[in-house]
């Protein structure tokens, strides 16, 4: 494959986390329902954000999150998500390009504010999630740039964005640049949920080779295939995908290629504080080690390195730089 300026191109919805403590009486006043998660339209985005007190912003999303664990391990990753042209949209710019993430997508200038989720914790410690997608969900082929696409050695698109109809067609969009450049297109299947819903497009997607390589988790891979054997799951991918990774949870992750299946244990890990990302962090591990040549088993057992860190603290992004922290685990980048 051709050398390449980026060693992923990750799209996915551009949100950021608003983190506010409140009173049990908020939620009440707010007539929230406690530990619950909502989808909020934009008035009720605006109305709530201005009713919150002291905030603590972090930019997030699925495949932003994974762009960040690649430059923290020292890659070249970038992101193409949608935000509006307003506060928080320019914070999330300045965060990504901030920790080395190239992000030039164009803002969105209309009605729509950008995406946020907003995390309301009371004094217990639980939780209250309030989710407005915005501008996240206007992402468009215009938005797709073709010297970014072909200068990646893998185009990542999560599972999340495949609501929108034209965010489907900027990822077909990149695919097909992609593949003209000989580069490779991956897919996150990111939630049951999501295979639910579409099923049959992603399956699409995979048998007709548009997706060179899936990432799953157990039970988003069964639900693909509407199994409760993952056997019988692992089967039918090893058939209709070049290359999937796999993760197990507790016991590790498999990448299933049709010539081979390697199985490497997950990292030990402490204390489990928050499954928040675990994911997308396996997924940074594994294409930085796929951008660099190395073996399946390699990529897989980085892939669980960068998901045990996260998994040991609070957020879905690494608190420090990931490669001093797989450097210190015996693994050499």
């Amino acid at each position: 494959m051709p050398n390449h300026t980026y060693d992923a191109l990750c799209i996915g919805n551009a949100i950021t986390d608003v983190f506010s403590h409140v009173e049990e009486d908020f939620l009440t006043d707010q007539n929230l329902v406690k530990g619950s998660m909502r989808l909020i339209d934009t008035d009720e985005a605006l109305r709530l954000y201005n009713l919150m007190g002291q905030t603590t912003r972090i930019s997030g999303g699925s495949a932003g999150n994974t762009a960040a664990g690649l430059a923290s391990l020292g890659g070249k990753p970038a992101f193409l998500g949608k935000v509006a042209n307003d506060e928080l949209g320019d914070n999330y710019g300045h965060d990504m390009r901030g920790i080395g993430v190239h992000f030039d997508t164009p803002a969105l200038r209309d009605d729509l504010a950008s995406g946020r989720s907003m995390i309301l914790i009371t004094p217990d410690g639980e939780r209250t999630m309030n989710t407005y997608l915005g501008s996240a969900t206007k992402l468009t082929p215009f938005d797709v740039n073709k010297e970014v696409v072909q200068g990646s050695y893998v185009t990542y698109m999560e599972g999340y964005l495949w609501d929108e109809e034209l965010a489907k067609n900027a990822f077909v969009e990149a695919a097909k640049l992609a593949h003209e450049a000989g580069r490779l297109v991956s897919l996150s299947l990111s939630d049951s949920f999501c295979v639910d819903r579409f099923r049959s497009e992603f399956l699409e997607l995979i048998r007709s080779g548009t997706v060179d390589l899936l990432f799953a988790n157990e039970h988003e891979l069964k639900a693909l295939y509407e199994t409760a054997e993952l056997e019988a799951a692992i089967a039918a991918v090893r058939e209709d995908c070049k290359l999937t990774a796999l993760t197990l949870g507790s016991e590790g992750a498999m990448a299933i290629s049709r010539e081979e299946t390697v199985h490497v244990p997950a990292s030990e890990v402490k204390t489990v504080v928050d499954l928040t990302g675990a994911g997308d962090l396996f997924a940074s591990g594994f294409l930085f080690g796929l951008s660099r040549d190395y073996s399946l088993s390699q990529c897989c057992e980085l892939g669980c390195l960068c998901a045990g860190n996260v998994i040991s603290h609070v957020g879905a992004r690494p608190e420090r730089p990931l490669a001093q922290f797989v450097e210190q685990e015996g693994f050499q980048l």
